[in-house]
């Protein structure tokens, strides 16, 4: 499994295990989670990506109580979270409407929930999960500069941002941003080709891709696309998920695919996709399948 560079004293697997699912699995008991995460620390994934909203709020809580139960796992993993979207359900059911909240009060806030739910003394990676209208940047800034300050999370960055999302944060920030995780997929590709790869991958910033299967479409809907996947993953033992997978990781981008599934079965094949060497050709013609005609 290659590692990415997050910071000089931190990377990440670049196969990332999506907890976002996790409490909506029929069973949650810590034994069953610790099983999921076994099974992607036998495959070197070794990266954990969750959200204060995952699961109405619940999330974070079904994986601290396996990380509870079995605290040598703690040393074995890396942890990435996110906050800012308050939604009517949970701790914030008494909400009218859901809105975004980057205030240094709720940030802080929910970086404390967030360690006590999972039964964490640090966040390695603090994510704000999408952007805010109404963001003072000076205020959002100097409170995630302090939380890497305060050690209580290691790095910081974004989801869903675009450029302008970016550098308006950043430039109140003496800490450096690390990712932005965006939808990016055979289904999702105009990061590609609309400025928000190519922007962070001039700055060697590594990307996080969210719903690399499209949400499993490319496994369900009949096309072309699928029906190529699916040869080429035959031709290397695999299967049409692995193909997709592979797609992303053979971009130059440093491109993270965020896997999210509760089978055990599933989450045990997750590393397929190494079992698959992409060449230019190959990537182009998935990418000609998705777009539905030739490149000009």
């Amino acid at each position: 499994m290659n590692r990415i560079q997050i910071t000089p004293d931190l990377s990440f697997s670049q196969i990332v295990y999506g907890m976002w699912r996790l409490s909506d699995d029929d069973n949650t008991a810590p034994a069953h989670v610790q099983a999921k995460i076994e099974a992607c620390l036998a495959q070197d994934i070794t990266t954990m990506d969750q959200a204060d909203i995952y699961g109405g709020y619940e999330a974070e809580e079904v994986m601290g109580a396996a990380l509870k139960a079995a605290p040598h796992l703690k040393d074995k993993i890396e942890v990435v979270t996110k906050c800012d979207i308050v939604a009517p359900a949970g701790r914030y059911s008494d909400k009218r409407v859901k809105y975004y909240d980057t205030s240094a009060a709720h940030i802080t806030a929910s970086v404390e929930h967030s360690l006590r739910l999972m039964d964490i003394d640090t966040i390695d990676t603090l994510l704000i999960h999408r952007p805010d209208p109404m963001m003072d940047h000076h205020e959002t800034g100097g409170a995630l500069d302090a939380l890497v300050q305060s050690g209580k999370v290691r790095s910081v960055g974004v989801s869903n941002f675009k450029l302008h999302d970016w550098t308006l944060l950043q430039s109140a920030m003496a800490t450096q941003l690390v990712t932005n995780q965006i939808e990016l997929s055979l289904t999702a590709h105009d990061a590609l080709t609309n400025g928000d790869v190519a922007y962070l991958q001039e700055r060697d910033v590594p990307i996080m891709a969210w719903s690399p299967l499209g949400g499993g479409a490319l496994l369900t809907a009949d096309s072309q696309t699928r029906d190529m996947m699916t040869k080429i993953g035959a031709d290397h033992g695999t299967d049409a998920a692995a193909v997709a997978v592979a797609w992303l990781l053979a971009h130059p981008a440093k491109i993270m695919p965020v896997m999210g599934t509760n089978n055990l079965d599933r989450i045990g094949k997750l590393s397929d996709a190494l079992k698959i060497n992409m060449d230019r050709q190959t990537w182009f013609e998935l990418y000609t399948a998705a777009l539905g005609q030739e490149v000009p």
